[in-house]
C-alpha cells in the first residue's frame, strides 16, 4: 500500500534573509524588510519593500536553471538597495567635502564615471583572483597537457583557498565580525520561526546557526561546480603558440564567464532542493557549505537577535501586528522602539514596490 506523502510545513522556506551592516534583511513571499540598529542612538529603524518578482509568473518559476539565473540577478539588485539603506542609517553615505567639491566643480557626470570605474575595477579584481590567478598557478604546477583533470582540480582548489582566506581575514575586522554575528542571528531566528516556537530572544539563542539554504553554501556549491566546468574547458584547444598567451587567456576567460549562468542555475537547484529535503544526499551536498558557515556566522548577542526578530516579523506582516514587532524587546524599550521602527523617529522608512529574488525560494538572498 502506497504511503501518503507527509504534507510540507508551510513555514519551511517561507522566509529567507541576509545580514547587513548592523542589521538583518528578511524576505517573505510578499514583503522584504530590513531592520538596522543605529549605533549612536541604539534605536532600531526599518525599511519595507513589497516583493514584485518576475519569478511570480508560474511558467518561469517552473523552468529549472533559468529560474536560478533570474533569482541571482534579482538578489544582486535587492542586496544593493538594502546595503545602501543600512549604510545610510549609520550615516556612512554622507558626502565628504571633497566629494561635494567634485560634484560642484565637475557635475554629477564625474561621480557617475567614478562609480563606473569602481565597478570595472571590482570586476577586474574578481576575474584576476578567481580566474587568471588559479589558472596561472595550476598551469605552472600541472599543465593541461600533463593532466586535464588534475589541472582543473588544482584550479578549483586554489579558488576555494582564496575564498576561505578572504572570509577568514575579513572576519578579523570588528565591523565585519559583527556582520557575521548578525548573520548568525538571521539563521537562528529563521530556525525558531520554522519550528513554530515563540519568537523570543531566549528561544532564538537555542537554535543552530548553520542553515542549509545559506548563501555561503550556494557560493561554495558554485565553486565545486566550477571544477567540472574547468575540466570541460580544458578539452577546448587554446594553443598559445597560435593565439598568443594573452589571446589564449582572454578566450579562456570569456568562456569561463559565459558558463557562469549555468553554474548559478545548477547551484540554485541544488540549494533549493537541500532546503526542502533532509536525506543522506542532501547532507553530503551541503556539508562543505555548512562547514564554511563556521567562518561566515558567529554566535549573536541579544541586541543583534532583537534586530533580526524585528526584520522577521516585519517581513511576515500578515502574521504579526505592529505591537508584535517589539514584543520580544525589554518592556521599558518597547514604546520608543516601536515609534522608531514605524518611522516616527530615526531614519524615515519607505513603502515602495521593487523587484526582488524569487518568491518560491526566498532564502536565496544570502542567508
Amino acid at each position: 500500500m502506497k504511503k501518503d506523502k507527509k504534507p510540507r510545513d508551510c513555514r519551511l522556506g517561507a522566509v529567507g534573509g541576509q545580514a547587513v551592516l548592523e542589521g538583518v534583511m528578511m524576505r517573505s513571499k510578499s514583503n522584504c524588510a530590513t531592520a538596522v540598529r543605529v549605533t549612536e542612538t541604539g534605536k532600531i529603524v526599518r525599511k519595507k519593500l513589497q516583493v514584485k518578482s518576475v519569478m511570480q509568473t508560474k511558467t518561469l518559476s517552473k523552468i529549472p536553471i533559468l529560474r536560478g539565473v533570474v533569482n541571482f540577478v534579482e538578489t544582486m539588485k535587492l542586496s544593493f538597495s538594502i546595503l545602501t539603506f543600512s549604510a545610510e542609517a549609520q550615516g556612512l553615505e554622507e558626502e565628504t567635502r571633497f566629494e561635494k567639491w567634485l560634484a560642484k566643480t565637475f557635475g554629477k557626470s564625474l561621480a557617475a564615471f567614478a562609480a563606473m570605474v569602481g565597478v570595472v575595477l571590482g570586476v577586474a579584481l574578481s576575474v584576476g583572483l578567481f580566474i587568471w590567478l588559479p589558472k596561472f598557478v595550476s598551469d605552472l604546477i600541472v599543465s593541461r597537457e600533463v593532466s586535464v583533470f588534475l589541472n582543473a582540480l588544482l584550479q578549483g582548489g586554489i579558488r576555494i583557498l582564496i575564498f576561505i582566506s578572504y572570509i577568514f581575514l575579513t572576519g578579523l575586522m570588528p565591523d565585519i565580525r559583527r556582520t557575521y554575528e548578525y548573520h548568525g542571528a538571521e539563521h537562528k531566528s529563521i530556525f525558531c520561526y520554522e519550528k513554530h516556537l515563540d519568537l523570543t530572544v531566549e528561544n532564538v539563542k537555542k537554535q543552530r546557526r548553520f542553515h542549509p539554504r545559506c548563501g555561503t553554501s550556494f557560493f561554495f556549491v558554485m565553486m565545486i561546480l566550477g571544477i567540472f566546468i574547468s575540466i570541460f574547458l580544458n578539452f577546448i584547444p587554446l594553443d598559445a603558440a597560435v593565439l598568443g598567451v594573452f589571446g589564449a587567456n582572454l578566450i579562456y576567460t570569456l568562456l569561463k564567464l559565459l558558463t557562469i549562468p549555468v553554474v548559478v542555475g545548477v547551484g540554485y537547484e541544488i540549494i533549493r532542493y537541500a532546503g526542502l529535503h533532509d536525506n543522506g544526499l542532501v547532507r553530503v551536498l551541503t556539508a562543505p557549505g555548512l562547514w564554511m558557515q563556521r567562518l561566515t556566522t558567529r554566535e549573536p548577542k541579544d541586541d543583534e537577535i532583537e534586530v533580526a526578530l524585528v526584520a522577521l516579523k516585519s517581513a511576515l506582516e500578515q502574521e504579526f501586528s505592529d505591537e508584535d514587532l517589539v514584543a520580544h524587546l525589554p518592556p521599558e524599550e518597547r514604546e520608543e522602539q516601536l515609534k522608531s521602527i514605524l518611522g516616527t523617529t530615526g531614519v524615515k522608512t519607505e513603502e515602495t514596490a521593487e523587484e526582488s529574488a524569487p518568491v518560491d525560494d526566498p532564502d536565496q538572498s544570502g542567508m
